[in-house]
């Protein structure tokens, strides 16, 4: 081999072993790029995450985040955000104030012992009856069933007065009313199978998408204040006023739990 040729070989050998150590120095460069890159990436993405954390750790709740949002009254309510729900005829003397929690476990008794008598009572005229719904049972187990129960009986009252009290009944039924550790209530599925057993909602497609929707979740929680905010001197349910005064079955202030106890009281009451 001639020195030219032999020369012509080392210089290419040369090139091609520039050309391989410039291909590896922007491989390793183009890699170190890339760590970085995802180091970045993940830090942000783990700062992201954190951020996120935080915002939704310190988020209000969907129910107390519903306190300045805009009412959808249903019908059948007058008043400030539509929280005045009275029922009964208009020639009805005097008004019977029944504040109620919906599932409170003593409602439930009430109801299934005493409801049918204060369904009549309004039928009949003897009374009406000014409807005031409570949640503050959620509040000792970070609850909804409470809000969710009373939004669909909103859901109800938007149906009528007639689908209201029978809706209402059902829930505090032996056979629906959950016990009160069990917040069966939050679950909208569970408050439309109820409903399936009232003939006015029985398969009621407005009704049930209200409930699913939450179209009444807001006004819930109006009349939930109005009754935190009531001017009765009530903190348990069942209560019951009339005339401006608790009416109660005995000097502890017991509510009339038997249907002797509250014709008693509600009899005295007209009269007074």
């Amino acid at each position: 081999m001639s020195k030219r040729n032999s020369q012509a070989s080392k210089t290419a050998a040369r090139e091609r072993l520039r050309e391989e150590r410039e291909r590896q120095a922007k491989r390793a460069k183009a890699k170190r790029q890339a760590i970085v890159a995802g180091s970045v990436v993940a830090v942000l993405a783990a700062a992201g995450g954190i951020g996120y954390a935080v915002v939704q750790a310190n988020k209000p709740s969907y129910w107390a985040g519903l306190k300045d949002a805009k009412v959808v009254a249903p019908a059948n309510t007058t008043g400030t955000k539509g929280t005045t729900v009275v029922i009964g005829k208009s020639t009805a003397p005097k008004t019977l104030k029944v504040y109620e929690d919906p599932r409170c476990p003593i409602c439930a008794q009430f109801e299934q012992t005493v409801g049918s008598t204060v369904t009549k009572d309004i039928a009949d005229g003897k009374f009406k009856i000014q409807y005031i719904g409570g949640t503050f049972i959620d509040n000792k187990d970070n609850g909804q069933g409470s809000k969710n129960a009373l939004s669909a009986l909103g859901a109800a009252l938007n149906v009528s007065d007639d689908a209201f009290l029978a809706y209402k009944t059902a829930l505090y039924s032996a056979k629906w009313h959950p016990d009160e550790t069990t917040d069966k209530f939050k679950d909208d599925n569970y408050l439309i199978k109820v409903a399936q057993t009232v003939p006015a909602l029985k398969d009621n497609t407005k009704f049930q998408d209200d409930v699913k929707k939450g179209t009444y979740d807001a006004w819930a929680m109006a009349m939930s204040k109005t009754f935190d905010d009531n001017k009765d001197g009530v903190t348990g349910t069942p209560s019951f006023v009339m005339n401006g005064k608790m009416l109660t079955a005995d000097s502890q202030g017991n509510p009339p739990m038997t249907v002797a106890q509250f014709n008693q009281v509600v009899d005295a009451a007209l009269k007074a």
